[in-house]
């Protein structure tokens, strides 16, 4: 299972989503890559109205915010083969 987190320095939502998001692979692992939305001009005109931004298997998952609660409930949901709800960060 792949989580990326696309952010930008200095975002303070951004290092609490990466903050949940280690502590809950902790409990349950999973491959992470942070992405700066700066590397490229696509990125940065996706996301920039919308990070942090938690996209697991590919699929947008949050935004905004996430509890360890709902990205744990999220990842295991992935995990046991279960269709993804889809959310409002997905639309992004």
């Amino acid at each position: 299972m792949r989580v990326e987190i696309y952010s930008k320095p200095k975002c303070s939502l951004c290092d609490k989503a990466a903050d949940v998001v280690e502590a809950v692979r902790a409990r349950i692992p999973f491959e992470l890559r942070l992405i700066s939305i700066l590397e490229s001009p696509e990125l940065f005109e996706r996301w920039r109205y919308d990070i942090p931004v938690i996209v697991i298997d590919g699929v947008p998952a949050f935004k905004y915010r996430v509890t360890e609660a709902e990205l744990e409930a999220r990842l295991r949901e992935v995990q046991g083969g279960m269709s993804i709800a889809k959310t409002a960060a997905q639309d992004g």
